[in-house]
């Protein structure tokens, strides 16, 4: 989690107090030192004004009533989504809210939700948010200054590596009243401040002090929580479903940014063994929405009769948002992937044309940015200020780094004839590098063999990992496919316990600080962050670190492209494809907002029909 103006020093509306239909007022009121607003946009200004009505992307006169059902894959032992232990539930973020909340038409700009409003000076070196009172946990109990310091210091000692980092960049925190917090942000080293910080705090989930108070907050648990969003925990099967249904009184249900969603009566999830299994679970009718990943069954697996008799839809919904970055990701913590040359000659032996046209149908896309199919991916040759940005880590970086975008190999998709030139440029590498094959096997200078373990976690990325596998032992590689259940899969995730793993990142369109949980050489030994290569690089220490502290929007596309760029020629895995759009299969008593927003659709804002009325 496009092109927005050079930076306004935060908008300069005020909300009014908070009355019931949660509308918002128009006046101005400066605070000391800083600006009140409504709202606060990473660059530039908000879209939306005070006393807007709801959001664009919203139908804000959808019914309410009915259950949405989803089929998912996997399993569940938690339902504390905040710590690295468990694999918590799907639709417990219905359940917890944050202090404001994102629009899904802009790249990076939150308005109130629990908080009414916001206040931060022009250097953001500290913010206050003043909280609604009428903001109730569902006990009815009110959300206080207490709750969200208590949060805040949880989350920093005891919840996940990225909170950790974030939380702990406040320098103090104190209560203004009883509906008011102030955060002071700690200065990076050289002085600046991280401007994405404000919105960081705006996003913090916010517990329950008083219901945590005789709790362990790090272990594990199947008590449905206390929370205060528009769903609370109706049902818990273990491991197998859970079910949430709508708060009738819930506190926000009139509030601008609440308008248009939340309105089923019933969220339900079912959990299925494979995505197979869930598919079928769609076509029967047992599930209503269905986002499809797999463009191969896209193409071949919903030519069924509710299909051809228009009872389900299907629909390619386009969006702006980066794609998610899947590769198999070298685990640089061991050997001998700390070489970047033997990680860089690997990467030669994926024939993707080849499998994109023998198993996908042709539909996917080769991936070749961190943040594929969006404005973020670094094209052409380095510009002006990306040179400024590397120029202090020049003799760290690949000399073509400077040349131009990174370009995966490439082939002519015909198969295994088509691979040869590229196993030889990688036979090629690997013996400028010290290795060489003896009795068939490809071993270095001591003889040691280079063997090693593929880790995945779906049984549809095995057939890619495969080919991928028997590319490798025409090299002399012996490369071992193994998929692990769920549980164990994010079990050895965490700790790092792997070779080579197929996963992935999710960038939004203002990537800002999950990018040092993911790069940053600080989580690289931090069991449970996202840095899944075990990147140490001083570059993209410095460029990620940089983000929040970019001025204007042309500033941090200039960082990011950088970023890009180094992460990309660091061979840190093998990038696989992605789509650009949404595949999207709903029966036909679901309906949709018309727009899709830029970061793509949410089934928060869909409807449906009353029971019995048929398709219409």
């Amino acid at each position: 989690m496009g092109c927005a103006p050079r930076l306004v020093l935060l908008l300069a509306l005020l909300l009014a107090p908070p009355v019931a239909g949660g509308t918002v007022g128009s006046e101005t009121d400066t605070g000391p030192g800083g600006v009140v607003a409504a709202g606060i946009a990473m660059h530039g200004v908000p879209k939306y004004p005070p006393g807007f009505a709801a959001f664009d992307t919203v139908n804000p006169e959808a019914p309410k009533g009915g259950v949405l059902r989803t089929a998912v894959t996997g399993s569940f032992d938690s339902l504390n989504p905040f710590i690295v232990r468990g694999r918590a539930a799907f639709g417990l973020d219905q359940v917890f809210e944050s202090l404001m909340i994102r629009a899904d038409d802009e790249p990076f700009t939150l308005y109130g939700l629990i908080a009414a409003s916001v206040e931060t000076p022009p250097d953001r070196s500290w913010v206050v948010f003043r909280l609604r009172p009428e903001a109730r946990w569902h006990d009815g109990t009110p959300i206080t200054a207490d709750d969200v310091l208590f949060t805040w210091q949880t989350l920093r000692t005891q919840g996940r590596p990225n909170h950790r980092a974030y939380y702990n960049r406040v320098r103090a925190a104190e209560a203004v009243g009883t509906h008011g917090v102030r955060f002071v942000f700690a200065p990076a080293p050289d002085g600046t401040i991280d401007r994405e910080l404000p919105l960081i705090m705006g996003l913090m989930p916010i517990l329950p002090r008083a219901w945590w108070r005789n709790r362990v907050f790090d272990r594990t648990t199947l008590e449905p929580p206390l929370g205060s969003g528009p769903y609370r925990i109706a049902a818990v099967d273990a491991g197998r479903a859970i079910e949430y249904r709508r708060v009738p009184d819930y506190w926000g249900r009139g509030l601008a940014v609440r308008r248009g969603t939340g309105n089923f009566n019933v969220l339900r999830y079912d959990y299925y063994r494979d995505d197979g299994t869930a598919l079928e679970a769609f076509k029967a009718g047992n599930a209503d929405l269905r986002h499809e990943a797999d463009p191969t069954r896209w193409a071949t697996a919903y030519d069924f009769p509710a299909v051809r008799d228009g009872r389900v839809r299907l629909e390619a919904l386009a969006h702006g948002r980066p794609e998610p970055m899947r590769a198999f990701v070298f685990n640089t913590r061991r050997w001998p992937f700390q070489d970047r040359e033997v990680r860089r000659a690997l990467g030669y032996a994926f024939d993707f044309e080849w499998i994109n046209r023998a198993l996908f149908h042709g539909a996917y896309i080769r991936t070749a940015s961190y943040y594929p199919n969006s404005e973020l991916a670094a094209s052409g040759q380095p510009g002006a200020a990306e040179l400024a940005l590397l120029a202090p880590f020049h003799a760290e970086l690949p000399p073509e780094l400077f040349l131009g975008p990174f370009d995966p190999p490439r082939t002519d998709g015909s198969g295994p004839a088509g691979l040869r030139p590229n196993l030889r440029e990688a036979t090629r590498l690997l013996a400028k590098a010290g290795w060489r094959v003896i009795d068939g096997r490809l071993v270095d200078a001591s003889g040691r063999p280079l063997a090693f373990e593929i880790l995945l976690d779906a049984p549809a990325d095995e057939k890619v990992a495969l080919e991928f596998a028997r590319a490798l032992a025409r090299l002399g590689v012996g490369a071992r496919v193994r998929v692990a259940d769920s549980a164990q899969f994010q079990g050895r995730l965490d700790a790092f316990d792997y070779d080579v793993v197929l996963t992935r990142w999710l960038s939004t369109l203002s990537p800002g600080n999950e990018q040092l949980t993911y790069f940053g050489s600080a989580a690289a030994d931090q069991d449970g962050s996202r840095n899944y290569a075990g990147v140490r690089s001083a570059a993209v220490d410095a460029l990620a670190a940089s983000l929040g502290e970019a001025p204007d929007r042309a500033a941090l596309l200039a960082r990011v492209h950088a970023l890009d760029r180094v992460l990309s020629w660091g061979y840190y895995g093998v990038p696989l494809y992605h789509l650009s759009r949404d595949l999207v299969a709903s029966w036909c008593w679901l309906h949709r907002p018309p727009a899709v927003p830029v970061n793509g659709f949410s089934p928060d804002t869909w409807w449906r029909d009353p029971p019995g009325t048929g398709c219409r």
